[in-house]
């Protein structure tokens, strides 16, 4: 067994131990110590990280023996006294978020009886799942009231204890497994059986703030962020409402209506657009007409074409085989090129057929009928396609 520093001291940072085994897992290094202050992901919060020896410590895991192993960038000696650095930063954050949810778990539990299922610690957000089904108001009322429990700077106290005892006491959970449980209290608020980091005051968590909330296997997935996340989020959305305030030359609080009013705007361009785009179809079909030549029986146009999204192009394509004996092989002018394949009813003429070749042989995707086909991502030039195109409808 490891002894666990962090179960009595989550603000202890530096520590030394001795090397107790050193063996491969999965191709890493893997040390135990007698003793250590990193922290193994469990319960929902993930590894500490920091220096070892004076090596690099990549994660920390729980092992099946109830040791505590260190996968380290280096072997260290088995039996040697080593000095350990815990990287306070990370440790530091994950005791934030992980009081945080205590908080706000216990506010959910309290204010509307939602019991929280399970909980999750990211690199950015955190997330707890709640049994019940819960709207917007009632997730800001136990926001409100988590906060309210922060802000009153309450203590944060750990104790060991029997199952015995823990049965007589008022749990929020029943514990997942028996023996000593190590309790984390919130004063007056919160009593919950948890092997994490925590920190001593609730004040040190800052402000609890909810980032979002959906439905979730029957009930609501709750993403949060606490303490120094909230700050790196106010920051990001302040640099990113600055920007687009100077953009758009409104206040902030004009935002949404100036955003509805472009994306009208936007609309009504795209609706006149494929009107105009329709007119126009008319009379480029007649000018590429013009420009045919004979292949294998039939009229071919074989063009890149300017301007024209797929639509356009398939409508061009359309425009252009609706007089007997024409066939189209269109491309646009992006990179990679879009083709559009098409053929009058009265030629004998696989459009699908002929864009199969063609991402056969050059990549890309698409697909489409005898009549009409069409595809994309092709790692050809438009020339090249071009070429195979007219050397395909050459052949007998």
């Amino acid at each position: 067994m490891t002894l666990r520093l962090y179960y009595t001291d989550a603000c202890l940072t530096t520590f030394t131990g001795t090397v107790a085994d050193v063996f491969d897992r999965d191709g890493r290094t893997a040390v135990v110590l007698d003793r250590t202050a990193f922290y193994p992901t469990s319960g929902g919060q993930p590894f500490d990280t920091g220096m070892l020896g004076g090596v690099r410590v990549d994660d920390v895991i729980d092992l099946e023996d109830g040791r505590v192993a260190h996968l380290v960038a280096a072997p260290l000696a088995q039996g040697a006294e080593v000095s350990g650095e815990v990287d306070w930063p990370r440790r530091f954050d994950h005791m934030q978020q992980h009081t945080g949810q205590h908080v706000l778990s216990a506010a959910f539990d309290r204010v509307h009886g939602a019991r929280t299922e399970s909980f999750h610690l990211g690199s950015e957000t955190c997330t707890i799942d709640l049994a019940t089904t819960l709207g917007a108001e009632a997730v800001a009322a136990a926001e409100q009231e988590a906060n309210r429990i922060v802000w009153e700077d309450r203590s944060v106290r750990v104790r060991f204890v029997s199952d015995a005892e823990a049965a007589s006491l008022p749990l929020r959970k029943e514990p997942a497994r028996g023996g000593t449980l190590r309790l984390v209290e919130v004063d007056g608020f919160d009593l919950s059986a948890c092997g994490g980091t925590h920190v001593v005051r609730t004040g040190a968590v800052g402000v609890i703030a909810v980032t979002g909330i959906e439905r979730f296997k029957g009930g609501t997935r709750v993403e949060f962020v606490c303490g120094g996340r909230v700050l790196a989020r106010f920051r990001q959305q302040r640099d990113v409402i600055a920007r687009a305030v100077r953009r758009l030359s409104v206040l902030a609080s004009d935002l949404p209506d100036a955003i509805d009013r472009l994306q009208g705007e936007l609309r009504d361009q795209k609706s006149a657009a494929r009107a105009l785009q329709g007119r126009l179809v008319e009379y480029e079909a007649e000018s590429y007409a013009r420009r045919v030549s004979r292949v294998a029986g039939f009229l071919l146009v074989a063009e890149r074409v300017e301007g024209w999204d797929a639509q356009g192009l398939k409508a061009l394509a359309t425009g252009i085989t609706a007089r007997p004996g024409h066939v189209a092989i269109l491309l646009s002018a992006a990179t990679p090129p879009l083709v559009v394949i098409a053929r009058a009813p009265d030629v004998a003429l696989d459009a699908g057929a002929i864009l199969r070749a063609l991402t056969t042989r050059f990549g890309g995707k698409g697909g489409g009928r005898p009549e009409l086909a069409q595809g994309g991502g092709f790692t050809a030039t438009p020339q090249e396609l071009l070429d195979a195109v007219r050397t395909m409808l050459a052949q007998p």
